[in-house]
């Protein structure tokens, strides 16, 4: 027996890597090179080569998936999970298991891409529009986005959303100090980065006598739990011409008056209630809600509903689909990555439940806190909170220590405030004991006998009857018509088979990396010891989460080559904003506040000069050259006029053009000598973990998106994580948190460490791949992209290419000389590729008329030589028109994508056949993936714009 018999049989790597052995053999003579290492040469500069291999810590053995999952179960299980009552915005909730079983455990849902393909994606669009309406119908404002990271960047973005309504003519900004600290504190670092002056008090500290406020943001129902009146504050502040934003809950409005309904203008919060887990802090779906007028305004995505081909209604992302990237600088919002699956996670929630089952959930949480609140009262305790839906602050009659101490041996975490007082937040998991446990806290360890004879009262809500909710909601039939399990089940399902997604084929999308998501990786994110910790909680009650974040930080800082990580950030923007604001904090730290000028090449993401623009900087622009490199020319001359001012260059690497940049480190030269930092955008490092990194380039600081190149799932559009790392000069300017340490730069998420329960993820990923496996998907990655060019070489030019003719792993495809030999545009090609049962590549980005291919290292052979044969088939129509062998205008690829609808009907009259349209490639026959709908009219539905769920009779065409 030898050695390698005893070693585990479930090892990943060669799980994760698609290509089998001879098949990379028979890749790589292909493309005419002996090995992976011998292509790697050739494609990586040897002057940002790593000068060893690269290592991580901890990794030196190769463990296999069970022992693996086995092992970080054991790191959980230091986690302590208690019933959480600390609330600020954080509940404890019931996951409906069809639900949770059938979306947030599926990949069907979880590996679906962003809905920019709107005819495979119109199941998660239909879940959307259903988000949208529950989120517009409770807060009574008729548009409503569909999701935005959390609470606190929620109301950071409505500020900002208020100071463009003002035309930046209004410098300031007012938030109540009883709204929740960290939407404070994330909104105080947005008011900072934007030179917005940032005014906290009492409401009724409020002078709005110098028309120099924007808006005024208030909390309803308030962090401790009041509930306020604020019609009068609305009409004061629509007579100082500001609005009026509202910051709420979505469970106490289904018995609350709406937001709406008494003036707010804008209306932010979180649905993590509705279903979603609190993962010590995320991911969880924000929501922000306002006026039709605003919706150019409006960050993120909005759902629309449009027509399709046919004339039928068909789902689609209206208006701001990809605003950064046509806007740049001038965008209002840097928002990119959604929270889409938790979004629709919430949404189903209000399916399932229906306005009936929410308003009995709210009756029932607040009539266990009026149990509560009579309780305290009769044990001689000060009830603060007069009124109240489920949150009580209570002054004891006794020191709080003992009695929060006493809380927690009971396995309770209440809230202390800073005035000695003890906040209780109640939710839908509520129980009579867990009453009885509180009472006994306050009572010196033992229940009161005369608790047994309480009864929890549902009476009306002990508010003013102003505030009482009289309007109806949710009465679209989707909200009243799947309650019964098997009904939920059908629809969820329905909608699953409409969106195309890694389960059915390879998503190409170049800078996007949608690789394999293992199911290992997946199954913690479920686990109870992530799941249902609140991200306030006491820090020894997450021993197991300290010990991730430690190992996550140190894996992330030896990747980039760099000395420390924020894990923070909770999407690649907020990745963005995050490296910029250490760049900030630097320069400021050394009294250059005068430093702020951005440099960015033209080629760049669009969400960085949008990024760039909210932390504080000017925007001025880098050419690139012929070859898709930054113009080094330009950049010199740019950095040498702005030498003064000049705090940062922008860099994507490899770049936006898929090639590895030969003069990466010439760029940063000439921008540290002048005295700027530069940031690298990570979105590409899938091509240089292993094989080079940010600081090995000569970089400051980089984001990293863990939902592309560390395999966090894209879950249709969002979650997403974008921690940074950064080298030393700027380690002391990474985002902290006060609620948990003091720094230089403030927080950039609501919740310390982000989106905390997915990190599992890519610790997982990490630690099963090792730094040789690691290093190996990079090579792999490298070598699929090579060998997906040269496959397509004669049908298709590519249009940059780095040294020896190479790519990195991504590679663009010139389409636009179609356009005029065959009147071919690259979006007849995008929707044609659905009836191959392919999600198309990315499509005119970052050139015009173009498409990104992106395979990653997780396509098998078999995989990517089914793509290349649908491109070439492709390819071949093309020709087939420019011959004038098919119609110039009746042809497949004009009226592509196909539906079994229109294949199947009566009637026939294109000048091609069915067969062609609907099976143009022989596995088709095996297994068919049909659009649900025929292509959508963009610009009808940009014209009527609806956002919210139609009528059934829009479907009765």
């Amino acid at each position: 027996m030898t050695d390698d018999l005893l070693k585990p049989s479930d090892t990943f790597v060669r799980r994760h890597l698609g290509p089998r052995e001879h098949e990379l053999a028979e890749m790589l003579e292909r493309i005419g090179y002996a090995s992976l290492d011998a292509l790697a040469d050739a494609v990586v500069p040897a002057a940002i080569r790593l000068k060893k291999p690269m290592k991580l810590t901890g990794l030196d053995k190769v463990r296999g998936e069970f022992e693996l999952v086995a092992s970080l179960r054991k790191m959980a299980e230091q986690n302590q999970v208690m019933r959480s009552m600390i609330g600020m915005g954080y509940y404890d909730t019931i996951v409906p298991p069809v639900i949770g079983r059938n979306i947030l455990e599926n990949p069907g849902w979880y590996t679906q891409y962003t809905p920019y393909q709107a005819e495979i994606s119109q199941g998660r669009l239909e879940a959307l529009l259903n988000f949208q309406t529950m989120v517009s119908d409770l807060t009574a404002l008729p548009l409503a986005g569909a999701s935005l990271l959390d609470e606190g960047t929620a109301a950071a973005e409505a500020m900002a959303m208020c100071f463009a309504v003002a035309n930046h003519d209004k410098p300031a900004f007012f938030i109540a100090d009883d709204c929740h600290p960290q939407t404070i504190n994330v909104v105080r670092t947005r008011a900072i980065s934007m030179g917005i002056e940032l005014r906290v008090g009492p409401v009724g500290s409020i002078d709005l006598s110098s028309q120099d406020i924007c808006g005024v943001l208030v909390q309803y129902p308030n962090t401790t739990g009041q509930i306020h009146d604020y019609a009068d504050l609305a009409a004061q502040v629509h007579g100082a011409d500001a609005l009026l934003v509202v910051a709420t809950d979505l469970l106490a409005l289904t018995l609350l008056k709406a937001p709406g309904e008494f003036g707010a203008d804008i209306a932010v919060g979180s649905s993590q209630r509705f279903g979603v887990p609190m993962g010590y802090g995320g991911p969880h779906a924000a929501f922000l809600s306002t006026h039709e007028k605003y919706a150019r305004k409006m960050p993120g995505r909005l759902v629309g509903v449009s027509r399709d081909s046919a004339g039928n209604p068909a789902y689609r992302l209206s208006i701001q689909t990809r605003e950064q990237h046509i806007k740049r600088d001038r965008a209002t919002s840097n928002i990119c990555t959604a929270q889409v699956l938790l979004a629709i996670m919430a949404g189903m929630y209000a399916v399932y439940h229906g306005p009936e089952g929410l308003t009995r959930i709210a009756r029932r949480v607040h009539g266990y806190a009026s149990l509560l609140a009579r309780g305290v009262q009769r044990l001689g305790h000060a009830l603060l909170t007069t009124t109240y839906f489920d949150t009580l602050a209570v002054e004891p009659a006794t020191p709080a220590g003992p009695i929060v101490a006493g809380a927690l041996k009971r396995g309770l975490n209440l809230r202390r405030f800073a005035d000695g007082s003890i906040g209780i937040a109640l939710d839908e998991t509520t129980t009579r004991a867990d009453i009885a446990d509180v009472l006994a806290a306050f009572n010196e360890g033992v229940v009161p006998e005369w608790f047994a004879d309480e009864a929890a009262s549902a009476d009306d809500l002990t508010v003013d009857q102003r505030l009482v909710r009289r309007s109806s909601f949710l009465t679209h039939p989707v909200f009243n018509a799947y309650h019964a399990e098997h009904e939920m089940l059908r629809y969820i399902r329905r909608l699953e088979s409409r969106d195309l997604s890694l389960c059915h084929s390879m998503i190409p999308l170049g800078s996007c990396t949608m690789k394999l998501n293992a199911t290992s990786e997946m199954i913690p994110v479920t686990w109870p010891q992530f799941g249902k910790l609140h991200p306030f909680a006491p820090a020894d009650q997450a021993k197991g989460y300290a010990k991730l974040f430690e190992d996550l930080e140190t894996w992330l800082a030896q990747v980039t080559g760099f000395a420390a990580v924020s894990l923070q950030p909770n999407a690649g923007s907020q990745g963005e904003y995050a490296g910029l604001l250490a760049i900030r904090g630097y320069h400021e730290a050394r009294n250059d506040t005068h430093r702020t000028v951005c440099l960015i090449p033209t080629s760049a993401h669009g969400t960085n000069p949008a990024s760039a623009v909210i932390a504080g900087f000017s925007v001025v622009t880098v050419a690139c050259d012929a070859n898709g490199n930054i113009d080094l020319d330009d950049l010199a001359a740019k950095a040498t006029e702005h030498a003064d001012n000049l705090a940062a260059l922008m860099i994507t690497y490899p770049s936006t053009h898929g090639v590895f940049e030969a003069g990466v480190r010439d760029a940063c030269r000439i921008v540290h000598e002048r005295g700027g930092l530069v940031y690298m955008d990570g979105a590409n490092m899938n091509a240089q973990v292993g094989l080079t990194s940010p600081g090995e380039i000569g970089a400051d600081v980089c984001h990293l998106n863990l939902h592309k190149t560390f395999c966090i799932p894209h879950g249709g559009g969002g979650p997403g994580m974008g921690p940074i790392a950064v080298n030393d000069k700027l380690k002391d300017f990474l985002p902290s948190h006060p609620l948990v340490e003091d720094a230089a730069v403030g927080p950039v998420s609501a919740a310390p460490w982000g989106s905390a329960s997915i990190l599992p993820i890519s610790w997982v990923y990490i630690a099963l791949m090792g730094a040789e496996g690691l290093t190996r998907a990079t090579q792999v990655a490298i070598l699929n992209a090579n060998y997906i060019a040269r496959r397509l070489a004669g049908h298709y030019d590519v249009v940059y290419t780095g040294q020896h003719g190479l790519v990195a792993h991504e590679c663009i495809m010139d389409c636009r000389e179609f356009l005029h030999s065959a009147h071919v545009s690259v979006e007849d090609i995008a929707k044609r590729l659905m009836d191959y049962g392919f999600h198309a590549p990315t499509m005119s980005w970052p050139v015009g008329g173009t498409l990104m291919i992106e395979p990653t290292e997780s396509e098998s052979k078999a995989e990517l030589d089914r793509f290349c044969d649908a491109m070439i088939s492709i390819r071949e129509e093309i020709r087939a028109i420019e011959r004038g062998d098919m119609d110039g205008e009746d042809n497949p690829l004009h009226h592509a994508p196909h539906t079994a609808a229109v294949v199947t009907a009566d009637e026939w009259t294109r000048k091609y056949s069915r067969q062609q349209a609907a099976y143009p490639a022989p596995w088709l026959k095996q297994y068919k993936f049909w659009p649900s709908v025929g292509r959508i009219d963009n610009p009808y539905g940009d014209r009527n714009l609806i956002c919210t769920c139609p009528p059934l009779s829009a479907y009765g065409k």
